[in-house]
């Protein structure tokens, strides 16, 4: 159990309790985004949290949002771990987790951003459950900035159309 605890520790995002299964010896987690039960990693463990969080607390409709959207970058095919989408259809956030003993540095900042390269989002983050990391896109004048919280999705409602 204890290197279940390692694997699994309790993350900086509400409590969650997720639908499992062993399938063909492997743990299996319900994820209600995707409808499909797939492989409990410690990144799924995260993502399950966070997309529940972001769903529950911070009101984000589940409708706009996608888990393991697929892109193409440079020619090669990536994966956007979750992006929130604008009623329009257009991406507004990307999402990129990481398992949470691994420390979120600037490759993890440059992944997300040459995904947004094909995206075009205006909000960025990052999450490993324990720590989190916001920022805005200002297209207008090329730059970003790390907001203090991820926002409210009832905070979001106006101005989608800016990008």
């Amino acid at each position: 159990m204890d290197k279940e605890n390692k694997k699994y520790p309790p993350l900086h995002l509400p409590k969650l309790e997720m639908r499992t299964k062993v399938e063909d010896g492997i743990l299996k987690v319900f994820d209600p985004l995707r409808e499909k039960y797939v492989a409990l990693t410690p990144e799924e463990y995260v993502r399950q949290h966070f997309t529940a969080w972001l769903r529950n607390d911070l009101h984000f409709p589940a409708s706009l949002m996608a888990n393991e959207i697929g892109i193409e970058l440079n020619g090669m095919k990536k994966r956007c771990d979750t992006v929130v989408f604008n009623p329009d259809g257009s991406p507004l956030i990307i999402v990129e987790y990481k398992a949470p003993e691994v420390a979120i540095t600037q490759n993890v900042f440059d992944q997300i951003v040459r995904y947004n390269m094909t995206l075009h989002a205006k909000y960025l983050i990052v999450s490993n459950g324990l720590n989190h990391y916001c920022c805005i896109i200002d297209y207008r004048s090329g730059s970003y900035n790390f907001i203090p919280a991820i926002p409210d999705y009832r905070d979001l409602k106006i101005g989608f159309s800016e990008n």
